[in-house]
């Protein structure tokens, strides 16, 4: 008597007395469905679209932070030429001020050292004086015999000359002060005018006229 192993009996799939045929088809029913090769082309596409749509976002984000960044730049840089122009333009007043109130002082020196009265002590301090304004940029300006111009010149005394072609400066009455560019103060003059209706020539006809100097014929 032939004892038998208990077990479980392993049933198939396939039912007895079916073909090969049946076989191969119950084998690949259980297999996993694959996902078709279109829908998987599909699917990276789109991821492919949504990481370039996030790469744009970025970079569009990061041009208007450029763009900020920049005007922020310019606007800094424009801040600091202003407030430097200002600066400037408040030293350059309270220069003008000062030396503006010193304008008496350098007119009684100039007046002492044409009467020959700037000696001694007084000599050594009106030269400290005057080396210290030059230092501070003042200058002076304003010569007998130069063409008048209106915007440095202020005419006190007026007259006519024959000698004269233009409105010309004949004398300086009290010298004109600047500052770089601006005047603190016109040259005071005396100015003389052509004779009217006068046409004067050229300063060799005059010559020629003066000697007496026979034409050649």
């Amino acid at each position: 008597m032939t004892e038998e192993t208990p077990g479980f009996e392993e049933k198939s799939d396939v039912p007895s007395g079916a073909t090969p045929d049946d076989a191969a088809e119950a084998v690949d029913s259980k297999k996993e469905p694959t996902a078709p090769a279109g829908d998987a082309s599909d699917q990276k596409s789109a991821g492919t679209a949504g990481l370039t749509a996030q790469l744009d976002q970025v970079r569009s984000a990061l041009d208007e932070r450029t763009a900020d960044l920049q005007r922020l730049q310019a606007e800094y840089q424009n801040y600091r030429r202003r407030v430097e122009r200002d600066r400037v333009t408040v030293k350059e007043i309270a220069v003008a001020t000062l030396l503006s109130d010193l304008l008496p002082v350098l007119d009684d020196v100039g007046r002492a050292r044409d009467h020959g009265e700037l000696l001694g002590g007084f000599k050594s301090v009106a030269e400290s004086l005057e080396t210290v304004v030059a230092k501070m940029g003042l200058q002076q300006f304003g010569k007998e015999g130069e063409p008048f111009d209106p915007t440095i010149h202020e005419a006190l005394m007026h007259s006519y000359a024959p000698d004269v072609t233009e409105t010309t400066c004949v004398a300086i009455l009290q010298p004109g002060y600047r500052i770089g560019e601006r005047t603190i103060r016109p040259a005071r003059v005396a100015v003389a005018e052509p004779q009217p209706g006068a046409t004067p020539g050229s300063k060799e006809e005059k010559a020629d006229e003066e000697s007496g100097a026979p034409d050649e014929g």
